[in-house]
Parts: C-alpha cells; structure tokens; sequence
C-alpha cells in the first residue's frame, strides 16, 4: 500500500473512491484498487452517473438490449446504476467480508426529486435495497427535515444507510437520535444489528465555497484571514458531537448488542479553490472512525504528495470554535449559510437526475447528442 494510504488507514481513516463508471468495472480497475488496499469503499451520486453515461461508450451494449425490450428512461436508469452498483458491491465484498461489515460498502441514493417526501424516500430506499440485493450496499438518504422518518424506519428494516448532504452539526444532532432511534426499533424487533451499516456524510468544500464568498464581499483583513476554515472547522465540531455519541447511554446499550456506530463521512473533499492545497480536505481532517470519500483527481494527490500528520481534529476543537465565533462577529450568518447548502445540494443532485433521465431517453430513442 502506498505510504501516505497506510498512514491515513494508522490513523483509523477508511478511504472510499467518490466515482463509478462501466469502464472502472469493466477493466479491472476497481479491483485492482481494491486488492492493494487503495481504497475500501465506493460512493455514486446522480452526478458522478451522469457524468459515467456520457463518458462512457460501455453502456451501448445494454442500452441497446433496454431499448428492445421498450423500457423507460427511468427503469432503464435503474437498471444501468443498480447493476453497476450490483457490480461494484461484488469487487468489494471480501473487504466487506474481512472487516466484518465495516468498510467493502458501496453507496447509491434515492431519487432526488423526492428529498422532501417522506414516503416516496422510503418507497425508494426499499426498491433499490431489493434491486441490488447485496448486504454491502447502502442506500443514500439526504438529510432533510423529511428524510429523517425515512432514515429510521429504513435501520428498523434492516437496511444499510448513508446519510447524506448533512451540512450543519446541528442537523447532525437529529440524524444521530434517528439513527439510534431505528436501530433500537430494530433491536425491539429481533432484527439482529450487527450487519446493519450507517454512514453520516458531511459536505465539505461547498462550505468554504460560500463562507468564502461572503468574507470575500467584506474585503477586510479579518475576513481574508478566515477564507478556508469553515469548512475544516465545522467537520471537526460534528466529530466532537460524534464522540459525544459514543459516550451515549442509548449508544452503549446499541453497541453491547452488536451495532456498529454511526461513523463520519467526509463528502466533497475535491478542492475548488486553487489557492488551498489538493490533498486539505483529507489531511486536515484525519481521526479515528472516520471515512474520507475522494473523487479521483484527489485521490491521486492524496498518493502522490500527501502528508498525514496525525489526528487534526480533536486537538483543534478549540481552534474550532473560534473560528465560528470570529465569523459571527463578522456578521457572517452561518446557519443562512447551511440552508442554502442543503437547498442547492439537492437542487444539484434533481438536476443531474434528470438530465441523466434525459440522457437515456435520447439514447434509447437512437439519438447521441
């Protein structure tokens, strides 16, 4: 394993590759990634889909079988993803398998149009859960208001979760009282927990985009000296709160039957400041119990010029906290900040969604743009 990987995966860091495509698959790439030890996880989006459709030629072949048969845009989508994540789940279950549940995971979301309906949610994360049928999958749920119901019964039943687009610790606090809440519903029912996984995913870089941009407009010098800790100073609060959690009596009395803990994602690690280092989103953000999702490109960085330099994050807690207090002295509004977030990233995740659907029912027409 490369060195810089090793000392991330010391530090108790899973790495998790933030892309799939045919082409991964097809080619073996994926499975080599997974054989040495480079990455031990995997999680899709309706973006990184999307992207894969139009990049990628691999997909003719059952594109052409799905227009035969006159199948849909969208059951033609759900066939194209659910089999690639079918696929992926395959390449990564002895990893699943040798850490006994705790990485080998590979994630899919829900339709993205329906973050604000409870049932549609729960409708989907069902559908797909029996699509893919693979104990290592997980189904993505965003964390909205609506979400949260969805998220508890889904662990109730079973049924592997990442939670996804969690912006602020505060909605954190909820994602963490509905993920203790299904799986005691599930323990009430015999359901055995240890096979049941979760994931809570924190956005990073758009944080620090937008917190970003506002000091930005106030042009002082005490704003420029905030640009770029947002971002990093968030992540490690929800930590904090994470670490609460594990000294919770309701977690305690979970874990003593077999469950296995709500850990931290970090989603969103690619950087899109050039001013800021390629590899920030990773190394600044190193603790025990933790999953750093990474696009390639910053995977690659990670590997090639990475430096961990141990845990970054509980002894900054306090660097933490006076960065969101400088910030609110500036006037800078961050829970107005975290609902745009979460506004915008679903409104992105609906877009892609349905310009993949688009996509595909161009494609199933005989038409390639």
């Amino acid at each position: 394993m490369n060195r810089t990987l090793k000392g991330l995966a010391d530090e108790g860091v899973s790495v998790w590759l933030d892309d799939l495509s045919r082409h991964l698959l097809r080619s073996g790439e994926l499975a080599e990634l997974t054989r040495s030890g480079t990455v031990v996880g995997l999680t899709t989006n309706p973006t990184i889909f999307h992207n894969a459709l139009g990049q990628d030629a691999e997909y003719e072949e059952e594109l052409q079988v799905l227009r035969g048969r006159g199948v849909s845009a969208l059951e033609a989508v759900r066939t194209l993803t659910t089999g690639d994540v079918r696929s992926a789940c395959d390449v990564l279950w002895p990893v699943y398998r040798e850490t006994g549940g705790r990485d080998g995971r590979v994630s899919i979301e829900v339709d993205p149009r329906w973050a604000h309906d409870t049932g549609r949610t729960l409708e989907e994360a069902r559908q797909l859960w029996r699509l893919i049928d693979r104990p290592n999958v997980m189904i993505k749920i965003p964390a909205t208001v609506e979400g949260l119901p969805a998220i508890t019964t889904c662990l109730a039943e079973g049924i592997s979760v990442n939670v996804t687009l969690i912006f602020s610790v505060r909605r954190y606090h909820q994602v963490i009282d509905a993920f203790l809440a299904g799986l005691e519903q599930a323990r009430a029912a015999g359901r055995p927990l240890a096979g049941i996984g979760a994931v809570a995913s924190f956005f990073i870089s758009r944080v620090d985009t937008e917190v970003d941009r506002r000091l930005d407009v106030l042009a002082t010098s005490e704003a420029a000296a905030l640009r770029g800790r947002a971002a990093i100073a968030n992540a490690r609060l929800a930590y904090l709160r994470y670490e609460n959690m594990l000294h919770d009596p309701r977690w305690l009395e979970l874990a003593a039957a077999g469950a296995s803990p709500l850990r931290p994602l970090w989603a969103s690690t690619g950087v899109k400041d050039p001013a800021y280092a390629d590899t920030r989103y990773v190394m600044e953000l190193v603790a025990p119990g933790t999953v750093n999702t990474m696009p390639a490109a910053t995977l690659d960085a990670v590997i090639a010029h990475g430096t961990v330099l141990g845990d970054r994050i509980r002894p900054n807690y306090d660097d933490a906290w006076e960065v969101f207090a400088q910030l609110g002295e500036l006037g800078i509004d961050f829970d107005d900040v975290l609902e745009q977030l979460e506004r915008e990233g679903i409104a992105k995740f609906q877009t892609s969604w349905q310009a993949l659907i688009e996509d595909v029912d161009r494609l199933l027409s005989g038409v390639r743009s």
